[in-house]
């Protein structure tokens, strides 16, 4: 019985599945890195980020888009990705970090295609001492959740 409360809590407190089309482009540039540094499958990371973040936020703010569009213009990793270790083998994992963040742009679309809402985001740590990355993309997951919360916000009171 307690264990069916417990399911049954957590289906009801769970922001329910968005139906907003979410894509997300990198710009040529940030491919470029892709391809040439970092590697193909860090985009995906990001991408999956900026995707939970944006249905989270837009969730929390009861706003459902038609669609929306992001593009990575930049990033930059706090530690060496994995294309990189492979490349250079001189980089660490645990020892060598940088200052990361990640710009972004995005628009909203209505279910007739005009934009609703657009935004233009970016945010890149500047103090080496204040990168206590823990993970490769450290401040590029911490500019998603902002960008995310200041997309929803922008929508939000754009509706009001």
């Amino acid at each position: 019985m307690k264990s069916a409360f417990i399911a049954l809590s957590a289906i009801a407190l769970a922001p329910l599945a968005s139906a907003t089309d979410i894509e997300i482009t990198y710009s040529p540039e940030f491919q470029e890195k892709l391809e040439d540094d970092y590697g193909i499958k860090e985009g995906d990371k990001l991408s999956e980020d900026i995707r939970s973040d944006l249905e989270r936020e837009f969730g929390k703010a009861n706003l459902d888009p038609a669609r929306v569009t992001v593009t990575i213009v930049d990033a930059k990793p706090n530690r060496p990705t994995m294309e990189q270790m492979s490349r250079r083998p001189g980089l660490d994992m645990l020892r060598s970090k940088s200052l990361g963040g990640m710009d972004l742009h995005g628009v909203a679309y209505d279910a007739s295609g005009t934009p609703v809402g657009q935004i233009e985001y970016d945010w890149f740590e500047n103090d080496i001492t204040q990168v206590m990355a823990a993970g490769v993309w450290s401040d590029a997951k911490r500019a998603s959740r902002r960008f995310a919360r200041e997309f929803a916000e922008e929508l939000s009171s754009s509706t009001d």
